[in-house]
C-alpha cells in the first residue's frame, strides 16, 4: 500500500514538473515574441519614402488622431497600426506640438513620435508667393502659411490706417510685397508677418536700387507697378524684359499712354482674356491703360525681382512698340513708330486668327 501512493506521488510530481516546463516554455516563447514585436514597433525602420521629400504640417488645435491621419494620408507608413500603437503608448496625445516635420526615410516609430512630442527637428514655415495678381489672392497665401484666417489679413491690407502705418496705401500695399521664400516662427502672427515683409522690402531697396529708381524718376512703388506690366507682358523669357522695360519707359517719358494690354485685362477682372478687343479697351478704369496716361495706381500683380530688376536695368533704345511675334515663341517684334508696328500687329493677329483664338 505505501509503495502505491510513493508512485502516485512521483507520478504526480513528474506531472507537475512537466506541466510546469510547458508553461515556462509558452511563457518564455511569449515573452521572445513580445520583446521581439516590441522590437520591431519602436526600433526598426516603419517610414519609407523611397527618396521622395514628405512633410507634415500640425496646425495649432490639431489631436493626435488628425496628426496620425495626415502621416498616413502621405503614403509613407509601412505598418500603420504599430505607429499607432507606439503613440498610444509614448502618450502623444498629451503632447501635439503644432510644426512642419519632415517624414525622413528610416525613421523607426520611437523617433518619429519622440520628434513629434519634443518638436525636434520641427522645421520653419516657409512662405512663397509668386504669379499673385488681387490682394485677396496674397490674403489666402498668408493664411495658409500662418495659422491666421485670410479674411485677418485681407482687413488689414483693405485698411487705410493700417497700410499708412506702414507707408503704403491700399493699392501700393501690394508692393512692400517681394516674391521669395521666407522662413517664419510657427507663432508668427498676423501683424508680426506684415512687419516682417516690410523689413524684407527696406533690405530689398538696397542704396543700389534707390539710386537706380532715382535716376529714372520713379518711386518705389512706381518701379514695382511697372515691374508687375512687364512681367505680365513677358512671363517666358525673362531675357526680354529689360527691352520691354525700356518701352514702357521711353513711353512715359514721351507722355505717351502705354497702352499696355495687361492693364486692360486686369481692369476687366477676366484672366481668361487672350485677345484684347476694343469692347475690352472702353472699361472706364485707372488701370485701364488705354484710356489714361501714366501708370496704374497699383500692381498687376506681385512681380519677381527679375522684373524689378529689368526696370532698374532697362535697355537704351528708341522702341516705342511692341506685340507678340506671330510665330507664338514667346518672344516679342519690337518697332519704333506706329507704322512699323501695325505691320506687325497685323501678322500677329492674322495668325491669333488661323490659330482659331478669337477672345
Amino acid at each position: 500500500m505505501a509503495t502505491s501512493r510513493i508512485e502516485e506521488y512521483k507520478a504526480a510530481a513528474d506531472r507537475r514538473r512537466k506541466r510546469f516546463a510547458y508553461l515556462t516554455g509558452i511563457f518564455g516563447l511569449l515573452l521572445i515574441t513580445f520583446s521581439y514585436y516590441f522590437y520591431q514597433v519602436f526600433f526598426e525602420a516603419n517610414i519609407e519614402t523611397k527618396g521622395r521629400p514628405t512633410y507634415v504640417t500640425i496646425r495649432p488645435g490639431y489631436s493626435a488622431k488628425q496628426v496620425l491621419d495626415s502621416i498616413d494620408a502621405s503614403g509613407v507608413v509601412v505598418d500603420r497600426l504599430s505607429l499607432h500603437f507606439v503613440a498610444r503608448l509614448m502618450k502623444y496625445d498629451q503632447l501635439v506640438k503644432p510644426g512642419r516635420y519632415e517624414l525622413k526615410d528610416g525613421y523607426t516609430n520611437r523617433q518619429l513620435i519622440g520628434d513629434l512630442r519634443t518638436g525636434r527637428n520641427r522645421l520653419p514655415l516657409r512662405l512663397t508667393f509668386q504669379s499673385l495678381r488681387l490682394r485677396q489672392d496674397l490674403a489666402r497665401r498668408l493664411g495658409e502659411a500662418i495659422d491666421a484666417p485670410a479674411a485677418k489679413f485681407d482687413s488689414l491690407l483693405s485698411s487705410p490706417t493700417y497700410t499708412k502705418s506702414l507707408g503704403f496705401d491700399t493699392l501700393s500695399i501690394l508692393t512692400m510685397f517681394i516674391p521669395n521664400t521666407y522662413d517664419l516662427a510657427w507663432n508668427t502672427s498676423a501683424d508680426n508677418l506684415m512687419q516682417r515683409m516690410k523689413k524684407e522690402y527696406e533690405k530689398f531697396w538696397t542704396p543700389a536700387r534707390d539710386a537706380k529708381r532715382k535716376a529714372l524718376g520713379l518711386s518705389r512703388a512706381e518701379v514695382s507697378v511697372l515691374a508687375s506690366i512687364v512681367e505680365a507682358e513677358q512671363q517666358q523669357h525673362a531675357d526680354e524684359r529689360p527691352r520691354v522695360a525700356g518701352v514702357y519707359l521711353n513711353r512715359l517719358r514721351r507722355g505717351m499712354k502705354l497702352q499696355a494690354d495687361p492693364t486692360v485685362v486686369f481692369a476687366n477682372q477676366d484672366f481668361t482674356i487672350k485677345r484684347v478687343l476694343n469692347k475690352h479697351l472702353t472699361l472706364d478704369s485707372p488701370y485701364n491703360t488705354y484710356k489714361y496716361n501714366g501708370l496704374p495706381p497699383g500692381p498687376i500683380n506681385l512681380p519677381s525681382i527679375a522684373s524689378i530688376d529689368a526696370v532698374l536695368n532697362p535697355e537704351e533704345h528708341q522702341y516705342l512698340y511692341f506685340c507678340a511675334k506671330d510665330d507664338f515663341s514667346g518672344y516679342h517684334a519690337f518697332a519704333r513708330n506706329e507704322q512699323e508696328h501695325l505691320v506687325n500687329a497685323r501678322r500677329y493677329q492674322a495668325a491669333l486668327s488661323r490659330a482659331g483664338i478669337m477672345k
